[in-house]
């Protein structure tokens, strides 16, 4: 969620406002402190222009 997001040049507060979820929601999300529930991977995917699938998968070099 951090690279996609830093790809696309947005702040944890933007991605939390387009999402309508809090900012330290979003900050938690990412540090991997939060189960996230499907309906807000969707919010967040569609904050980030993204495909669910894109939040859900690991990148090739992240998965050691």
């Amino acid at each position: 969620m951090r690279r996609i997001r830093h790809e696309k040049k947005l702040t944890q507060e933007k991605v939390a406002e387009v999402a309508d979820l809090h900012p330290n929601y979003v900050s938690s999300a990412e540090r991997g402190e939060r189960n996230i529930s499907i309906c807000n991977i969707a919010r967040i995917a569609m904050a980030l222009g993204v495909g669910m699938e894109a939040l859900v998968t690991a990148a090739p070099d992240e998965t050691n």
